[in-house]
């Protein structure tokens, strides 16, 4: 390893707004809201309220799966949060979500509203919910559960870990992306043997374990997250790569993806979703060309 540096931690740490790179203006050492803003409620039983990021995927995957399903009750609103300019740290959003982070969900089915937040918890709800993609045999269920639980502990080493200090970190630190390319490269490994035996992750079903894992690891070897397939070598990951080309090819997962997306092809970018017929009628090319 080269480099070296002179900082030495104070005995105590301050905040100093000038750090933090490019999340400088949104990342704070406290809690609540910064300001008052209530969120907009739509005519359907869920509120999402989220980003296409691969944490926000998940749950709008998991919703166009259902409804794939003929689930009626999954119909939904998709309001954007643009975490980047602070929408997250609203008081409306932070009252669904204390942790202001993406997505938080509202059910509004029943005679009182329910908040779920943490995109784990939002998919094991909408699953229990509907009776879809969690297995009700014990063993089964544990497994998927696990696997679930795998996604929640070790997906923050791979965005606030490795993608921070190799995409986004004003400076190259060489410990740091060292430190984060193992851990990335031996997660990839996991999955890589557990899917050289199981068609899908927690099994021979399709389960809210592909969905939570594939946003993240999925889009990693498919090229689409921080540049970084040719470092990582991802194409060594053979199974991981047939697994994320199975469930790319699920026409519920291709929608999902595109709800609350800001980046790539505008063709692709579905920014806010109040109904099935917006994926052909409301994506940003669509609406840049009736403009």
């Amino acid at each position: 390893m080269s480099g070296t540096s002179d900082y030495i931690p104070p005995k105590v740490w301050t905040w100093n707004k000038a750090n933090g790179g490019q999340f400088a203006n949104i990342n704070r050492p406290i809690a609540g809201p910064t300001h008052e803003k209530e969120l907009p409620i739509g005519r359907h039983p869920l509120q999402l309220y989220s980003l296409g990021t691969p944490n926000g995927q998940k749950v709008t995957i998991m919703l166009e799966e259902l409804l794939a399903l003929g689930h009626s009750g999954a119909e939904y609103d998709a309001w954007l949060i643009k975490i980047g300019e602070g929408d997250q740290f609203g008081s409306g959003f932070v009252a669904v979500n204390p942790n202001s982070k993406i997505p938080a969900l509202m059910d509004r089915s029943g005679p009182k509203p329910i908040r779920v937040f943490e995109s784990g918890a939002i998919l094991t709800y909408l699953a229990e919910k509907f009776g879809a993609f969690l297995p009700t045999e014990p063993a089964e269920r544990a497994e998927c559960l696990s696997w679930l639980f795998w996604q929640m502990g070790s997906a923050p080493y791979l965005g606030g870990g490795f993608g921070h200090f190799y995409a986004y970190a004003p400076v190259k630190i060489e410990y740091a992306i060292d430190r984060f390319a193992m851990e990335v490269k031996r997660q990839l490994d996991v999955l890589d043997r557990r899917l050289a035996e199981s068609e899908y992750v927690a099994g021979s079903h399709y389960t809210i374990a592909d969905i939570a894992i594939w946003p993240w690891y999925g889009g990693l070897v498919k090229g689409w997250s921080y540049g970084a397939g040719e470092f990582l070598q991802v194409e060594d990951y053979k199974n991981v790569l047939r697994w994320a080309d199975t469930i790319y090819s699920r026409p519920a997962v291709q929608r999902g993806r595109m709800v609350n997306r800001l980046s790539g092809d505008p063709s692709s970018q579905l920014h806010e979703r109040h109904d099935a017929s917006d994926f052909e009628t409301r994506t940003q090319d669509k609406l840049a060309a009736a403009e």
